[in-house]
């Protein structure tokens, strides 16, 4: 199963570095940011897609400089964010029980990163007008507003929630949850969808504790969540008995000549990574550049491979374990990215460039939008995993949540409505957006844990491994679990036997404890 899609993979490398080695198409960088999807009532989605440099601000020094005076940075793996959320739209919108003869739909914006960006962005959807900023609530056609949806850094999120905090808008992260976002006095209409990590210290304990490591580093973002993290070891590991061989702290702007972070990083070869994808993004990287093979890197987060360059960084992260929630598999959007190409979604302008990049298309001399030549049955699900995964990720899955929690709360402010005056087709349902507000507070008190399309359970993780042999794999495997729920001595479930670790481990088995390569039991039998 494994030799295909390294042979696809190895196929495209010539393809992939070529893109980058010779003059790109005009068109990949003048298609528009944004694009609508039409629907009775809109959702505002505000995701990160692309990042643009200028030719001072370059993420890799071996990338040429092109076109429109600078570069675009594109994360193809994030672009599953647009794919849940249309999935989650159409089922929906399929669905004759949920808003019965009114549609979803949405209105994207990509995120750069830029407080200045983001505002602008959410305010021109607020208003309805790209050059002037007026009141949401006096806006043309604010019935068909309903709520944005925002992420998947905290940053992003909380700069959008000032501005929607104000008008009391309904707003809907799909990020790693945070407690400074949960502070209603200042985003008083906002809503997490992600669960929260109460247990994430202690599985990720339970789990150097099995393997008898004693000596461990810790990798933490140096903001809020890093702190309270840090406590939260400190705590857990004096508890078992762990000893600390060093703490850094990731600083805000990394940069790649910060040389000092990685003094002393020699005493383990055991060492924890904390952090979201956006604080862990400069970090990950040069990790990848310096080739660290010996190390056990253990994670809450999964490493994007954003550009061609980032094949050859996969080995510094062969035999990582990683940390992410639970959640029921969906089989279903697995088989809607089958069917997803630039024909079947021609409003959706990241699509063509997929294919441009990936399947070999020309974009045709008259219209940008419209492709030539592109490989026959060219689909997403060919991609190596590391590329694009078609298996829902933990934000994607909170996108997905996050609509259906919107869909429900419009059905139950209809059912309202009906009751009072009725009406017909969904024309008569007329409402301000902070209305929702009653009914999403509802749902999220209720936790909506047993709800079908709630997916993720807060107390359960699975274990992830790595596996980047054969080279470029890049194949994250699920090794074992760890349950909060379950008896004391049966939390921690692993399998062993189907761990691969890092190319030299066990040659510095020495600088962690003399139990440094794990004795194999099974601890799930």
């Amino acid at each position: 199963m494994f030799s295909w899609i390294f042979i696809f993979w190895l196929l495209q490398i010539p393809k992939l570095v070529s893109a980058f080695t010779f003059k790109i198409s005009r068109c990949y960088y003048i298609i528009t940011e944004e694009f609508h999807h039409e629907g009775d009532f809109m959702i505002g989605a505000f995701f990160p897609l692309h990042t643009f440099y200028t030719e001072k601000k370059m993420p890799h020094s071996t990338i040429p400089y092109t076109y429109l005076d600078g570069y675009v940075q594109y994360n193809f793996k994030n672009y599953q964010y647009i794919l849940a959320l249309q999935f989650a739209i159409e089922e929906i919108n399929g669905n004759p029980n949920l808003l019965p003869n009114i549609s979803l739909g949405f209105d994207f914006y990509n995120v750069r990163f830029t407080e200045k960006d983001t505002l602008m962005n959410a305010g021109i959807w607020l208003t309805s007008h790209v050059h002037k900023m007026v009141f949401p609530n006096y806006t043309c056609g604010k019935k068909k507003f309903t709520a944005a949806l925002t992420g998947s850094s905290w940053m992003a999120s909380a700069q959008i929630g000032t501005l929607l905090h104000l008008f009391k808008f309904p707003q809907i992260t799909f990020g790693p949850y945070d407690p400074l976002l949960s502070d209603h006095s200042q985003y008083s209409s906002l809503y997490q969808m992600a669960p929260q990590d109460t247990s994430l210290t202690l599985a990720i304990v339970s789990l150097i504790v099995h393997f008898r490591w004693l000596w461990v580093g810790l990798i933490l973002p140096d903001d809020h969540k890093g702190n309270k993290i840090l406590s939260d070891f400190r705590e857990e590991m004096e508890r078992k008995r762990i000893c600390m061989a060093f703490v850094k702290m990731i600083p805000a702007t990394w940069t790649s000549y910060f040389a000092k972070f990685w003094k002393n990083m020699d005493e383990t070869n055991v060492i924890i990574i904390y952090g979201d994808i956006d604080s862990l993004e400069g970090l990950m990287r040069n990790i990848g550049q310096r080739l660290l093979t010996w190390i056990v890197w253990v994670m809450n987060t999964e490493h994007h491979v954003l550009e061609i360059s980032d094949y050859f960084m996969l080995d510094s992260f062969h035999g990582s374990l990683i940390f992410k929630h639970h959640y029921r598999e969906n089989s279903d959007f697995t088989k809607f990215i089958q069917t997803v190409n630039p024909k079947n979604y021609p409003e959706d302008i990241y699509l063509p460039k997929l294919w441009y990049y990936f399947f070999k298309c020309s974009f045709s001399d008259i219209n940008c939008h419209v492709l030539d030549n592109c490989q026959t049955n060219a689909s997403l699900d060919v991609l190596p995993s590391h590329i694009f995964d078609v298996a829902m990720t933990e934000e994607s899955t909170s996108i997905y949540n996050g609509v259906y929690a919107l869909a429900h709360s419009l059905h139950e402010m209809r059912l309202q409505q009906l009751q009072v005056q009725p009406f017909e087709n969904g024309e008569g349902m007329v409402f301000f957006p902070w209305q929702l507000n009653t009914f999403l507070k509802d749902i999220e008190m209720r936790k909506n844990r047993s709800l079908y399309w709630r997916q993720t359970i807060d107390v359960e993780y699975d274990i992830l491994n790595l596996w980047n042999l054969p080279k470029g794999l890049g194949l994250k495997v699920k090794v074992g679990s760890f349950s909060a729920n379950a008896p004391q001595g049966q939390q921690l479930s692993l399998s062993e036997q189907m761990i691969q670790w890092p190319a030299i481990f066990s040659e510095k088995k020495n600088m962690v404890t003399s139990m440094t390569v794990p004795v194999v039991r099974n601890v799930s039998k």
